[in-house]
């Protein structure tokens, strides 16, 4: 169900009106369900895979709470399994595919054609949040969350489930507590993000993404003017695009009476590459700031080793924006 389509906007209002019908536990329990809906829209089966990270997470988070001798190896043990997850449903495929290419193998001579799985939509996403709110509990930036059902609306919450911004607990679990009820400024506010988002996808970035196409499906065809206004586009294009996204789901989550972190900041009118990072997918960014940059000790070691913790992060990064040898070459660069 994209963001885009009469579907979503059928479902998003169907939710809506009958939201503010409800009690709080009520309110919580019609969007965990909305959100399984829509999860479901795009294959009813990987459901289990999102209740199964659901709970995995939810039941480390509190054997670390109650287990302070062994709550590093919990930790440990608990970022594994998501870890690994992960990189089965996203990246086995990649990595199996490069080993055979490299032995210059046909792998389905030997049954490996078996292990081709279809990537879940959004499990970058809610991995990475279960991720951070595991973390989180271990250093007790948040307490471990009781209520099964506050944890996996945090998990599946269907605005920002598939397109981010990528949440943390302390912002987002404290909102579900709360009885909403109707703020007619704030549902004008997220209509306002949805028509907008809307907008920048369907209008600039679906239209500018035709004559992109064009030049860079036959780019031996034209000229070098050409392709440098088609590149201009295309920088326009994928900003539209994803920062598209990013304004129907935080308008989404308005109607909802649910902040949502803001997850661009006019990124073009950066001054230097590094204020670029910390305006472009900003929720990204301070993901990997966060949890990867500054435990690997981020610059405090010395310009070496800051460098070879940059060159990881910006790795991660690629890896996370695809399994494909092009991202791992952009986030290399």
């Amino acid at each position: 169900m994209e963001f885009n389509s009469i579907e979503y906007i059928f479902f998003l209002a169907f939710v809506f009106f009958l939201f503010y019908f409800l009690d709080k536990r009520w309110q919580r329990v019609l969007l965990l369900v909305a959100s399984y809906v829509f999860y479901s829209y795009w294959n009813v089966k990987y459901l289990f895979l999102i209740v199964g990270i659901t709970l995995i997470s939810y039941e480390t988070a509190k054997l670390i709470s109650k287990n302070t001798k062994n709550k590093k190896k919990i930790l440990i043990g608990g970022i594994t399994i998501l870890v690994f997850t992960l990189f089965i449903f996203k990246y086995f495929n990649f990595f199996i595919n490069i080993i055979f290419d490299i032995a210059n193998t046909d792998k389905s001579k030997i049954g490996i054609d078996c292990f081709n799985i279809i990537l879940p939509v959004g499990i970058s996403f809610y991995i990475f949040q279960a991720i951070s709110y595991v973390v989180d509990v271990y250093k007790g930036s948040v307490l471990a969350e009781k209520d099964i059902l506050n944890y996996a609306l945090y998990i599946t919450f269907f605005p920002q489930l598939v397109a981010g911004p990528i949440e943390r607990a302390e912002n987002i679990i404290p909102q579900f507590k709360k009885k909403h009820d109707f703020d007619y400024e704030q549902i004008t506010n997220g209509m306002i993000f949805i028509v907008w988002g809307l907008f920048k996808k369907m209008v600039v970035a679906d239209e500018l993404a035709v004559y992109v196409d064009t030049v860079y499906g036959n780019v031996t065809a034209y000229t070098g003017f050409t392709l440098v206004i088609a590149t201009i586009m295309f920088a326009i294009q994928i900003y539209c695009d994803f920062s598209g996204y990013s304004d129907i789901a935080i308008g989404s989550a308005k109607l909802f009476g649910v902040e949502l972190m803001k997850n661009f900041n006019a990124p073009y009118l950066a001054s230097s590459m590094h204020e670029f990072w910390k305006r472009w997918h900003i929720s990204l960014s301070q993901w990997l700031r966060d949890y990867i940059y500054i435990p690997l000790g981020g610059g405090r070691k010395g310009k070496i080793m800051k460098n070879i913790n940059l060159l990881i992060v910006f790795l991660i990064s690629g890896l996370w924006h695809g399994a494909d040898l092009t991202y791992i070459v952009w986030g290399g660069g």
